[in-house]
């Protein structure tokens, strides 16, 4: 039962979301923390991971939750089923697309989805922050307001200005995160 459980979530993840592996993030960790499956921690980890493996990050998050709670199986699971709407839509609408997507209702419904989509990202990537930038130290007088690791917060800083400013890699930039790692966080 619990294998049917779990392949329905990811099945309505995969379903219910518009606007790529990002935009599932949101819905992937309300599914699963919520439930008690996994820590934010535990889950920051697997986008972690997710986002340094070949492939989209949605379907290797699916992939590692999967593995995580159930093995193989899980993984196998998981993974088919965030695919499998995906696959169903885009056979179902690719006749009919092309006669309509000029036609002004499709063109709004789209612009409309444009800001949901970043909205979604938006979300995952303040819970990314969140949960990997601040310590779980409280702050007098406050409620979650956690304290910020500088060295965690100057890793970040420094990944992103070598990536927008200098234009370097991800694959390098992810190097030079592990390597500041390795040095500084012990």
């Amino acid at each position: 039962m619990f294998y049917v459980h779990l392949m329905g979530i990811f099945f309505k993840i995969g379903l219910l979301t518009i606007g790529g592996g990002y935009a599932m993030l949101p819905l992937i960790q309300r599914e699963i923390i919520d439930r008690g499956w996994l820590t934010a921690r535990e889950f920051v980890d697997i986008i972690t991971i997710a986002e340094m493996t070949p492939g989209p990050i949605a379907i290797n998050a699916a992939t590692f939750v999967g593995y995580r709670l159930a093995g193989v199986k899980g993984s196998i699971l998981t993974t088919t089923a965030i695919s499998l709407p995906s696959l169903l839509i885009i056979l179902a609408i690719s006749k009919f697309l092309t006669h309509f997507e000029d036609h002004p209702a499709v063109q709004k419904v789209f612009y409309g989805l444009r800001p949901a989509v970043a909205g979604l990202v938006s979300s995952a990537a303040i819970f990314i922050s969140r949960e990997v930038l601040f310590s779980s130290r409280a702050v007098t007088g406050g409620d979650f307001w956690a304290v910020l690791d500088p060295r965690l917060g100057a890793i970040a800083l420094v990944s992103f200005f070598t990536l927008r400013k200098l234009k370097v890699h991800p694959i390098l930039t992810i190097v030079m995160a592990a390597v500041l790692g390795l040095l500084f966080l012990r």
